[in-house]
């Protein structure tokens, strides 16, 4: 007999396809034969799935992109990739089908949701994403990655917060050493967009800081590669201690050594920054369509985990009284790296597989 088989549909980013390798490795451990359908963007994603995860690109497209000629064949590459998926399912039936959000995840779903295959999607930001929107009034469950998550009218959704990267987890509640006089950690990370208001105002903010505090910090700040020269160069005419790099492959060991993260409130940042515990300073991307960034980071800002400013709010003047505030008094920053933690779920995977084990337990019934 075969194992049960799982269905994770996903689309080409990061902040889909990191959650969804967590389920696939977790159902893999418990037994579970698991497909990812994505497209040729999202595959580029897959290097870190297991390989047992058997890889199948469905055509699929976004009306975001392409001229009006492009736009005008999206209908036509969606229907075919619905048809490929369900004939794939009818050849091998699938227990569940989860999506994770994006284009590419429209086949798998809508496949599943004619065949009327159990199944579920989960949400990873604070207000739903476009195609997480057209199915979470077609699907059994919703998982919600950030809570409170804006649901439409009579969806009920399920917190089970985002799954996070063992190395996450491996500093998951990590000991906090509160600011003092010492070296004190800066992490600034700007996410995928954006990362230039970053540089434009972290490093003045921070040379403005007296010069007793000014003189402990020691700067972790990612920026864009056309950025660099111009932040590393100012930081060293300040006497700032910084590491500037386009991309850190250790950001959870940096989380952990930090006194304050200064970030832009992506759900993977915000889940990572909370199960490891750390104050910090969101910087929501202003440019957000569904401003998501400001519905990720609300949980902990309401809880008094982190403070928020808006990109109209965050200039060199407003972010140094908020750095002396924090790196000065160690009894707030203590309290916010523990309430950081009290927002977390670390287990976010295993309330998943949850999920999905009860969805195919109930269709056995």
């Amino acid at each position: 007999m075969k194992a049960p088989l799982l269905i994770i549909a996903a689309g080409g980013t990061g902040g889909h396809m990191f959650p969804a390798q967590a389920l696939a490795e977790a159902m893999l451990a418990r037994g579970w034969r698991v497909k990812l359908s994505t497209d040729a963007r999202g595959a580029r994603y897959t290097g870190g799935f297991p390989d047992a995860v058997e890889v199948s690109a469905v055509g699929s497209a976004t009306f975001a992109r392409g001229g009006a000629v492009a736009k005008l064949a999206v209908p036509f590459r969606i229907l075919g990739g619905i048809a490929a998926a369900k004939w794939r399912m009818l050849r091998d039936r699938p227990a569940v089908v989860v999506g994770f959000g994006g284009y590419p995840a429209i086949p798998a779903m809508a496949a599943a949701w004619v065949l009327r295959i159990p199944r579920m999607i989960h949400e990873q930001n604070g207000v739903l994403g476009r195609v997480n929107q057209i199915f979470a009034k077609r699907v059994d469950q919703v998982a919600c990655g950030t809570w409170p998550t804006v649901l439409p009218d009579g969806v009920t959704g399920v917190h089970t917060g985002n799954p996070v990267r063992k190395a996450v987890l491996s500093k998951a509640g990590a000991p906090y050493i509160a600011p003092g006089d010492y070296p004190m950690a800066l992490l600034v990370l700007g996410g995928s967009q954006g990362a230039r208001i970053m540089s434009d105002v972290v490093p003045a903010a921070i040379a403005a800081l007296p010069d007793e505090l000014r003189a402990n910090i020691r700067v972790s700040h990612q920026a864009r590669a056309e950025d660099m020269d111009r932040v590393i160069h100012f930081y060293a005419e300040s006497g700032i201690s910084a590491d500037v790099q386009p991309f850190f492959t250790d950001i959870p060991a940096r989380m952990s050594e930090a006194q304050l993260v200064i970030s832009r409130s992506g759900a993977s940042t915000v889940a990572d920054v909370s199960v490891i515990g750390r104050p910090a300073i969101w910087v929501p991307f202003a440019a957000a369509v569904r401003d998501e960034q400001t519905a990720n980071a609300r949980q902990l800002v309401e809880a008094g985990a982190a403070l928020m400013m808006t990109e109209a709010q965050f200039d060199p003047a407003n972010l140094n009284m908020a750095l002396e505030q924090l790196l000065s008094d160690g009894a707030m920053a203590s309290d916010m790296a523990a309430k950081a933690v009290g927002c977390s779920v670390p287990d976010a995977t295993d309330r998943l597989v949850h999920l999905v084990e009860t969805l195919a337990e109930a269709r056995k019934k």
